[in-house]
């Protein structure tokens, strides 16, 4: 087991639960496809343990619960307060936390640095961060420490401003030929799996085939040895855009709605509370 990567948790019922560990990710490589979800809160982190191989606290937390226009807006004290409410939520499943937008890119001692204090302030599993072969050096520099890195090629949401904007990739064979470069470079870095986000299709699973580690997708290809979606798109929960590759598997933005308007509607006509939400206190009999 590596370092910083605790294994065991303890729940409410005092029962040990085993925590799915970055290395029981790597060995899935070709089995059953790793199911993988972004989390933010205790609670959703609490819903959706059960049914997930790995959390992550993703920075785009920057965008759907704070309101900032790009990933960019996330820091390093957002990402470790949000890992510190998944880590209380989360008994199981492998947690892996951001590394924000610079956090790590000016050097490898910058990025190890950076790596250490997220995981030392969140007890997280691992923590990723976005780039191939230009971070090689960095991811080499984090797990030969012994900390667990989930690796991030393709569309890589932290230089959407550097590229002007969401571009999908695997269009060019420059590109292609770029794209394997990095998911190899990932690869011999040690990173224990790799999202490949915004590629063709078929690049995504020929990457697949090539690597040994598991490549885990978004708006890749259903050949990947895993899938991820923010939790927010995936519940339906996005005020704004939803990004093509997102399948809404929940519509929670109308029930919302509804709720807060008919939450308005009761109390604008004193309909609640009621007496079974309210505390009376007995009224004394007259002497």
């Amino acid at each position: 087991m590596a370092a910083y990567a605790s294994n065991e948790t303890v729940g409410d019922d005092s029962q040990v639960v085993e925590r799915i560990t970055p290395d029981q990710i790597r060995a899935a490589k070709g089995g059953i496809p790793l199911v993988t979800l972004t989390a933010y809160t205790y609670p959703i982190a609490r819903l959706l343990d059960p049914h997930v191989e790995l959390l992550l606290v993703g920075d785009s937390v920057a965008m759907v619960l704070h309101g900032h226009a790009n990933t960019l807006g996330a820091t390093m004290d957002m990402m470790i307060a949000h890992g510190q409410a998944v880590m209380r939520g989360a008994r199981r499943a492998c947690v892996v936390v951001d590394m924000p937008a610079g956090s790590y890119e000016k050097s490898p001692a910058h990025a190890l640095k950076s790596a250490r204090r997220i995981m030392a302030e969140t007890g997280c599993s691992a923590v990723k961060l976005e780039g191939g072969e230009v971070m090689a050096k960095h991811i080499s520099a984090i797990t030969g420490a012994g900390i667990p890195v989930l690796g991030h090629i393709g569309l890589l949401p932290q230089s959407v401003e550097k590229e002007g904007g969401y571009k999908i990739k695997g269009k060019t064979d420059d590109n292609i030929a770029a794209l394997f470069r990095d998911a190899k470079a990932v690869e011999a870095s040690g990173a224990f799996a790799v999202v490949i986000e915004g590629v063709i299709e078929p690049v995504a699973a020929e990457i697949t085939r090539q690597i040994s580690i598991p490549t885990i997708g978004i708006g890749a290809s259903a050949a990947c040895d895993g899938q991820i979606l923010v939790i927010d798109d995936a519940l339906g929960l996005t005020v704004d855009r939803v990004p093509k590759f997102v399948k809404e598997y929940a519509n929670l933005r109308d029930h919302v709605s509804a709720a807060g308007a008919q939450y308005a509607t009761e109390v604008r006509s004193r309909s609640f509370p009621q007496p079974q939400h309210t505390f009376q206190k007995p009224v004394a009999k007259p002497q």
